[in-house]
């Protein structure tokens, strides 16, 4: 079963995210209270829905417990943003990341039991995405539109493997160019060194590519 996501909140940080999962194949429905916003979403995400999300009988509606994962993305309105993450927590909603405009709000998020807070300064949407579908990536470096560097947990599926064993460059056209092991790091490591489980891969390719390497070695 694909997981399935709800994003609240629908300006730039929220529509790349809204985007990117998307574009991943995934279940998203896309939620403001700015009927054009969701007007602009209907025909990305999967479901686009105007509702006022400090209302909890407006979230009860949509069925947002149902949701996997729920990230609230909305703006300069700290309340707002504050009293959502309160009833998605109270409704129990099992995964919530939040957006956080300032240290005082990140704080208060904090407090009310947000699972992960972003800062969309720091955080590029289409990184915070990407971590949030895949629990094998554990960062997200975009080098261009097309082309990124992800930190790659290895599993049991690639365990015990060399990298010419895998033919990850012919099959897949990206490159490990790092292996972090516990304290050390194999840099350009050479085609038969042996992969272990927990391994750090450090890979660089085009998006398409590494999302392709995701699904096909990494999904469960």
């Amino acid at each position: 079963m694909k997981k399935e996501f709800a994003v609240i909140g629908l300006g730039r940080f929220g529509g790349s995210i809204c985007q990117s999962l998307s574009e991943e194949g995934l279940e998203v429905m896309a939620i403001d209270v700015d009927e054009d916003k969701v007007n602009e979403f209907a025909n990305i995400a999967s479901h686009a829905v105007v509702g006022d999300t400090t209302d909890e009988t407006v979230l009860k509606s949509i069925g947002i417990r149902n949701f996997d994962h729920v990230i609230v993305a909305i703006g300069d309105n700290i309340q707002a943003s504050i009293l959502t993450t309160i009833i998605l927590k109270e409704l129990g909603v099992k995964d919530i990341t939040v957006k956080a405009t300032n240290d005082y709000h990140e704080k208060v998020l904090s407090k009310i039991g947000a699972d992960r807070i972003v800062h969309p300064e720091r955080d590029m949407g289409r990184r915070i995405a990407h971590k949030i579908v895949s629990n094998n990536v554990l960062d997200y470096l975009e080098l261009s539109d097309e082309h990124s560097i992800v930190e790659i947990v290895a599993n049991h599926r690639l365990h015990g493997h060399s990298i010419i064993d895998l033919d990850i460059r012919a099959k897949y056209g990206i490159n490990i160019v790092a292996i972090k092991r516990n304290k050390d790091i194999i840099v350009s490591p050479q085609a038969i060194e042996i992969i272990q489980k927990n391994d750090i891969l450090i890979v660089i390719g085009a998006d398409a590519d590494i999302s392709r390497f995701e699904k096909r070695l990494l999904g469960d």
